[in-house]
């Protein structure tokens, strides 16, 4: 365990000449400190009684001055003696000679300074001083001892002394030892405490003998549970770094993960741990250094994820292709457990499923809707939002997701990041992940720039399929010029042609029927020509749209009302489910050009014997119509080319239908000049469903 707090603090690495501190420049309290009182005094009483004396004294260097730090026998008040200068005393004579001084008489001894204490305050008649030295021979201090009147030293007392003055060297050498050993301890526990890496110390018993401050913030006084290897694998006691290394280990960058608390939060941590060998080459224990590397290992994982990213959405040709490599990408590198895409339909005012992705061996329960209403859901709230949704527990009451689905689940943290492009609102990416987290700034950051690069991969994609069309349309005019209006207008110049040879019996008994073909064949041009230029004024936005309060049921009933009419007596069954009233703004007239024109491709691709199913409802705040016929599957490549340009499809093409396939893209312009949306949709039966959302509301 650590030591204790007052042993903490700093020291000199090295101290001056002769290898002890320079504690004899410090101030007279800290330094008497160093050897006790009580020890001095003792040592003092030693030096007189070695001598025969009455009194003793032990003095140290320093500078300039001496101080005394023991003393025995003394007559005088300590103060009259505590500091001396070395010129005015006896024992700076000692240290001037640099040997040992014995007077037998003080008063007429020519080596005592004038106006030293011990002539005018009359402390002394005889006087044998030693110096004090350390293993350099460099003088420490001074062992004296005097006698109140003059006498003659014997050769035995000058040897007791010099015997006292090595008995003190001992002490206070071992004193000063100490005191250098216990502040290069403090010393070494402040460096210690300082450092940004955990130090754990165990000795050759494998108890830990010292654990820093930075140690103790991430592990606590011992090994905390939830270690593992870099590979997931729990640590044992004797699997950690510092006893491996007590068993002679030398072990450098070891990756170990601590996931602790109830949400079992991830850290990442590199190790390193060394034995300890003792002066005899044994082991005296070991010593590891623990360092925190969760940040780096977390900005390593969102570069990871940025280029996994930017890759999925180079490759991938649409967003359904995109979508599931992006969730990948998210989910295995962040270590969350289930992510999901949602794109926006802003006519039905609802957010569609696009794409979700679950971590390997994780398996949820969680029912995800096909489509969420605007507002609604954790993906709704976020579009509504229109910024990040942060919820740090899904299964408390105020997040987004019921108790019962999070519990079943098994989720807890949830991130929304709205995707957008300029001002609109493309979609919505999800992530989830089993345990509790709190909000991360940086996290934030990389969804809300995977976000962007979504945004901007479906805005390109958008960009160069308008592009790719437009070339389509350049060649399908081409085509439609070189057949579809060729065509008719052979047809009329040949009959024409035969009008004007014809004579006057011929033109009597064929002139009608001659005349019919060519208003036939001009009608068919004239309406060729009036749907591209109508066409072309919705695409520019030039054509009148009028929106205004109506009955869509009414508009459906009647289109059908026609469309049963023209296949009266014909092996094909009509079906439809409608309201009694359907009120949206919208033009009457141009929508019931577009009911005409589902029901008559319907019609048209419906074999004998089959049907057609027309439904009318209200879904979110849009008005949603579906027609199916029970036709040959569209294959899903030609489904959005059905509603570009002059596009055919196989199916068509293969039966030989008659037709200029401007239809639905007719209606597509229709739909969207009333902010809505028209698509082809796969049905479980044999056929094609075609679906037209309208907004309920005025725009």
């Amino acid at each position: 365990m650590r030591r204790d707090a007052g042993r903490s603090g700093g020291s000199r690495l090295a101290g001056p000449p002769g290898g002890l501190p320079g504690l004899l420049d410090a101030g007279p309290e800290r330094d008497r400190g160093v050897l006790t009182s009580g020890a001095a005094d003792q040592l003092a009483a030693l030096v007189a009684r070695a001598a025969n004396a009455p009194v003793g004294l032990i003095y140290f260097v320093q500078g300039d001055h001496l101080r005394l730090y023991g003393g025995w026998g003394l007559s005088v008040a300590w103060d009259a003696v505590a500091n001396t200068e070395n010129e005015r005393s006896l024992a700076g004579v000692v240290i001037d000679i640099d040997g040992p001084l014995v007077i037998d008489d003080v008063r007429t001894d020519e080596r005592v300074p004038a106006g030293s204490p011990i002539l005018t305050d009359g402390i002394a008649g005889a006087y044998i001083g030693h110096p004090v030295r350390d293993r350099t021979g460099t003088i420490l201090g001074i062992c004296c001892a005097f006698d109140r009147q003059p006498r003659a030293w014997t050769p035995e007392d000058v040897t007791s002394v010099a015997e006292a003055a090595q008995v003190a060297t001992l002490l206070i050498t071992e004193q000063l030892s100490r005191y250098e050993i216990d502040q290069q301890r403090r010393f070494l526990d402040a460096v210690l405490d300082s450092l940004h890496d955990g130090v754990t110390a165990c000795d050759a018993e494998g108890r830990v003998v010292f654990v820093n401050e930075r140690m103790r913030r991430l592990w606590g006084e011992s090994f905390p549970e939830g270690l593992a290897d870099g590979a997931g694998n729990p640590l044992s006691r004797d699997d950690m770094a510092l006893f491996r290394a007590l068993r002679g280990d030398d072990l450098r960058d070891e990756e170990v993960v601590l996931r602790s608390g109830p949400a079992r939060h991830t850290r990442h941590y590199l190790v390193d741990a060394h034995p300890i060998v003792g002066p005899g080459g044994s082991t005296a224990g070991a010593v590891q250094a623990v360092q925190d590397v969760t940040r780096r290992r977390r900005v390593e994982r969102f570069r990871t994820c940025e280029l996994a990213v930017t890759k999925a959405l180079a490759d991938a040709a649409n967003i359904a292709e995109a979508g599931p490599l992006v969730l990948e990408a998210v989910v295995s590198t962040l270590d969350w457990v289930h992510a999901e895409l949602w794109l926006v339909d802003e006519t039905s005012s609802v957010i569609r499923s696009a794409a979700r992705w679950s971590a390997p061996g994780w398996q949820s329960d969680i029912d995800v809707p096909a489509e969420l209403p605007f507002g609604q859901g954790l993906a709704g709230r976020a579009w509504q939002a229109g910024k990040p949704l942060w919820i740090r527990d899904v299964g408390r009451p105020q997040s987004l997701i019921s108790p019962e689905t999070a519990a079943t689940s098994r989720l807890h943290a949830a991130l929304a990041i709205p995707i957008r492009e300029g001002f609109e609102s493309l979609g919505v990416l999800t992530a989830f992940t089993d345990t509790v987290e709190e909000p991360e700034d940086e996290l934030l950051a990389l969804m809300s720039g995977i976000a962007a690069h979504i945004g901007q991969f479906v805005e390109r994609r958008v960009v160069e399929d308008l592009q790719r069309q437009l070339n389509r349309s350049k060649n399908e005019y081409l085509a439609l010029i070189g057949h579809e209006l060729r065509t008719p207008l052979t047809s009329i110049s040949a009959y024409t042609e035969l009008l004007r040879e014809a004579d006057e019996v011929t033109l009597v008994t064929d002139g009608p029927r001659l005349l019919e073909v060519i208003e036939r064949n001009t009608s068919q041009l004239r309406h060729i020509i009036n749907e591209l230029l109508e066409l072309s004024a919705l695409d520019a936005g030039h054509a009148d749209v009028q929106l205004m309060p109506m009955d869509l049921a009414e508009v459906v009933r009647d289109s059908l009302a026609k469309a049963r009419e023209a296949v009266n007596g014909a092996p094909l069954l009509i079906e439809d489910e409608l309201p009694d009233e359907l009120v949206l703004h919208g033009d009457r007239k141009r929508l019931r050009q577009v009911v005409d024109n589902l029901l008559g491709n319907a019609v048209k691709y419906s074999p004998d014997g089959g049907r057609i199913a027309v439904t009318l409802r209200v879904s979110g705040r849009a008005a949603e119509l579906a027609v199916s016929d029970s036709g040959a599957d569209v294959p899903a490549d030609e489904r959005e080319m059905m509603f570009t340009g002059l596009y055919r499809t196989s199916r068509a093409r293969d039966a030989a239908i008659p037709g200029t396939g401007l239809g639905l893209t007719l209606s597509r312009a229709v739909v969207t000049r009333h902010h809505g949306s028209i698509e082809l949709v796969e049905q479980k039966e044999q056929g094609s469903t075609v679906v037209v959302r309208l907004p309920m509301d005025a725009r």
